[in-house]
C-alpha cells in the first residue's frame, strides 16, 4: 500500500477550517486523483477551545507552530497563519530545516522573505508552493510555471484585490463615496484588521511582486513596486470616467522595459467594455501576456474558505503526484537582480482639474501641457450644481504621455494662477 501524505496545518482560520473540511469531504477523491492517501495528522492554533465548526479531535495538537513543523509525522507544512515576520516566519524555516515541503497562503511571508527561503529550500531539496497566496482560487501560479513556462512574458496585469474592487464597484454602481462604501466593508468584514494593507494596495502589491519575480526570473522586489491606494478616488471621478467610457479599478501592472522591471499597483482607468472594465465585486481578474501565446485572461474568486483552500490543496495534490518544481519556476540561484525601473511606458492619462472660470484660464493650462509635451484628445467642461459661479470643472484626455511629462506639467499648473484645488491625473491602461 502507497503511504499516505501526511499534512501539518499552521493556522485555523477561514483558510484552514477550508482546508480541513477539503481534506475530510474528499478523502476518496483526492487519493484516486494522486495516488495515494491525502491526510491531516496534526494541527496548530492559538486557541484550542475556540468553536471552529469542525471536528479536529483527531488530529494532535500544538500551540506552537515551529513544533509542528518538526514533527515526524509531518512530511508537508501548510502555513495559513499570516503575517510577514514571527510564528510564520521561523515555523517555514523550521519546517524546511527538518525536511519538510512547504504550502503557504501567505504573500507578505514570500513577498519579504521569498528569495531566502526559496534558497533555503532548494539546498534542502524541499519545495515551496503557494498558489493560495496570490489571486485566491485562480490558479495563476500554475499557469505562469507550468502553462505559459515555453513563452517570455511581455506583460503581467489584473485586479488583485477583492475589497478594493468591491469599494470601486459599489461606489461606482451606487453612487456612493469612498468613504461610505468603505465604512460598509469594514462592517462586513472584507478588510484585514489593518485596512490599509487593502486599501492601500500593499496587499495586492505582494502578490504582483511574486508574480513579477516568476514572469521575468527575477529576485522578489516588493520595495520596488510603486504603490499607490484608493483612498483618494473620488465619486466624481467615477462618475466622470463612467461617461467617457471608463471604469476606475485598482491595478497592478509588471512588465520589463530597457530601463529594467516596472511594478505598479495604482489606480487606473480601463475600458469599461474590457474584460477588466467588467469586473465586479470581490472578483479577482489576471491578465498575461506571452510571446507565443499572446493574451491570457484569468478570473474568479480572489479569496474566501472555499477558493483559496482549493488553491492550497491544489499544491499539496501535486506534492502528493511526486510534481517537484522550484519555487519561483526556475532554480533561485538563477534568478536575477532586475534594476528596479519607474514607469516610463506612455499611457493616456485622465486629467480632472477646477479653474476659475475666467478668460484666459484654460489657455494657460493648455500651454503647461504643450510645454510639456503632451496633447489632449477630449475635453469637457463639467457644470457642477451648486458650484461657485466662478469656477469651472474640466476634464482631460490626453494622447499618450510619458509618466514624468504628466508629472512635470502637473507641476506646473499651481503656478498659473488660475486653479483651484490640486488637480487629479490618473494613467489610462491598455488592456
Amino acid at each position: 500500500m502507497v503511504a499516505p501524505l501526511r499534512l501539518g496545518l499552521a493556522g485555523l482560520g477561514t483558510v484552514g477550517i477550508g482546508v480541513v473540511k477539503i481534506v475530510q469531504t474528499h478523502a476518496d477523491l483526492l487519493a484516486m486523483r494522486t495516488g495515494r492517501p491525502v491526510v491531516i495528522t496534526a494541527v496548530s492554533a492559538r486557541d484550542r477551545t475556540k468553536n471552529r465548526d469542525a471536528d479536529l479531535s483527531g488530529y494532535a495538537w500544538e500551540t506552537d507552530p515551529v513544533a509542528l513543523a518538526q514533527r515526524d509525522d509531518v512530511d508537508v507544512f501548510i502555513e495559513v497563519m499570516g503575517g510577514h515576520d514571527g510564528p510564520a516566519k521561523a515555523a517555514t524555516e523550521a519546517a524546511i530545516a527538518a525536511g519538510k515541503d512547504v504550502v503557504s497562503a501567505n504573500k507578505a511571508l514570500l513577498a519579504h522573505h521569498g528569495q531566502a527561503l526559496a534558497e533555503a529550500a532548494e539546498a534542502a531539496g524541499r519545495l515551496i508552493r503557494f498558489e493560495a497566496a496570490v489571486a485566491g482560487g485562480i490558479p495563476v501560479i500554475k499557469a505562469l510555471t507550468e502553462g505559459l513556462s515555453a513563452n517570455r512574458i511581455k506583460r503581467v496585469m489584473g485586479v488583485m484585490n477583492g475589497s478594493c474592487n468591491y469599494i470601486l464597484t459599489r461606489m461606482q454602481s451606487e453612487g456612493l463615496p469612498y468613504a461610505v462604501v468603505f465604512e460598509e466593508a469594514r462592517q462586513l468584514g472584507y478588510l484585514e484588521a489593518d485596512p490599509n494593507l487593502d486599501v492601500g494596495g500593499i496587499d495586492a502589491g505582494h502578490k504582483l511582486s511574486l508574480l513579477a519575480a516568476i514572469a521575468f526570473g527575477t529576485k522578489v522586489n516588493f520595495d520596488a513596486v510603486e504603490l499607490e491606494g484608493i483612498g483618494a478616488v473620488s465619486i466624481d471621478d467615477i462618475r466622470h470616467a463612467d461617461q467617457m467610457g471608463y471604469r476606475i479599478k485598482l491595478l497592478g501592472v509588471a512588465q520589463m522595459s530597457g530601463r529594467g522591471l516596472e511594478q505598479r499597483m495604482t489606480p487606473c482607468l480601463v475600458p469599461k467594455k474590457s474584460p477588466l472594465g467588467q469586473l465586479q465585486g470581490g472578483t479577482n481578474m489576471v491578465v498575461l501576456e506571452g510571446d507565443s501565446v499572446g493574451q491570457i485572461v484569468l478570473r474568479g474568486p480572489g479569496a474566501g474558505e472555499g477558493p483559496t483552500a482549493s488553491a492550497v490543496m491544489a499544491d499539496v495534490m501535486d506534492i502528493a503526484r511526486g510534481l517537484r518544481l522550484p519555487t519561483f519556476g526556475q532554480p533561485a540561484a538563477t534568478l536575477a537582480d532586475a534594476v528596479p525601473a519607474r514607469s516610463a511606458t506612455p499611457a493616456p492619462y485622465y486629467m480632472r482639474m477646477t479653474l476659475l472660470d475666467k478668460p484666459g484660464a484654460l489657455a494657460k493650462i493648455a500651454t503647461c501641457l504643450g510645454e510639456a509635451g503632451i496633447s489632449i484628445d477630449q475635453m469637457r467642461q463639467i457644470n457642477q450644481p451648486g458650484a461657485e459661479d466662478d469656477n469651472a470643472v474640466v476634464l482631460f484626455v490626453t494622447h499618450k504621455a510619458a509618466p514624468a511629462d504628466v508629472a512635470h506639467a502637473m507641476g506646473r499648473f499651481g503656478a498659473t494662477g488660475v486653479l483651484i484645488g490640486d488637480p487629479v491625473a490618473i494613467r489610462i491602461e491598455e488592456v
